[in-house]
């Protein structure tokens, strides 16, 4: 959502990032969800990433409001509508975590789940110990939980021991699914066993479309870019990820292409 947005040309300046399109642009943002749903996605993120008090003040709960009615509306009504709760600081800055996290984690969580999500994606979360929180407010709400880590867009972040101890406390507390993501996708198969081996009962990967500086993706969607990212998409297949999308960078090309890929991969195994 933020790099498309960013390629729209709607203001992503942090640390509101893709938030401000709620209040300065939610047709675009609405467009956004309706080239996904065209492309094959079947689950949609609200554009709730950044959607917080501390971030848009008294109009977030109108903003996180909008966002899911947004994603509502512009997809078909048998997809899938997940929540996104994300770090409350930087998602690269696990040492930014606010020790008292749990009440604004709660707030969107409840918000979410009210507005009719169909589950909730507590994702790109570095540090551990918050997003166990935000995981229990998240299940608490009887909705499906998922919950994906970030190792870093290098790696640089989170281990693989770091990202198993991770997914294995997230299925301990409610999540049904763990992944990770926001990571270049050739480095995510790295962390394959480690979510393999947490005991959640499905787990995938979204990744980036490389790193910024690889030129497969971000501000030009290359096809070239959506073709490397099916070929890694086939190793996270084979070593068992039943979940696949698409995070920074990617685009609608890449989610088309992985799509047409699944339904080529499926016919070969059948």
């Amino acid at each position: 959502m933020g790099t498309e947005l960013e390629a729209r040309g709607v203001d992503t300046r942090l640390p509101r990032w893709s938030a401000t399109a709620l209040l300065d642009a939610p047709e675009e943002v609405a467009a956004v969800h309706a080239s996904y749903a065209r492309a094959g996605a079947s689950v949609h993120t609200t554009n709730t990433f950044r959607a917080r008090e501390r971030t848009l003040g008294q109009a977030w709960q109108r903003a996180a409001s909008d966002a899911v009615q947004i994603a509502r509306r512009s997809v078909p009504s048998t997809h899938r509508i997940a929540g996104s709760i994300a770090p409350l600081e930087d998602c690269y800055r696990p040492d930014l975590s606010p020790p008292d996290c749990r009440k604004e984690h709660r707030s969107l969580a409840q918000l979410l789940a009210g507005e009719g999500c169909d589950l909730l994606l507590v994702e790109t979360f570095a540090h551990v110990g918050e997003a166990w929180v935000a995981i229990e407010e998240a299940a608490l709400t009887g909705l499906p939980t998922w919950a994906s880590f970030t190792p870093g867009p290098r790696g640089e972040l989170m281990s693989p021991d770091a990202v198993y101890r991770g997914a294995v406390g997230a299925v301990e507390r409610g999540a049904s699914v763990v992944m990770v993501n926001c990571i270049s996708g050739d480095k995510a198969i790295d962390y394959l066993p480690s979510l393999a081996a947490s005991g959640a009962a499905q787990y995938g990967v979204y990744a980036n479309a490389g790193c910024i500086d690889d030129a497969i993706g971000w501000q030009a969607d290359h096809a070239i870019g959506a073709q490397r990212y099916t070929q890694w998409a086939t190793a996270w297949m084979e070593a068992g990820a039943t979940l696949l999308g698409g995070c920074c960078g990617t685009g609608p090309r890449h989610i088309e292409a992985l799509s047409q890929h699944l339904k080529s991969y499926a016919r070969a195994e059948e």
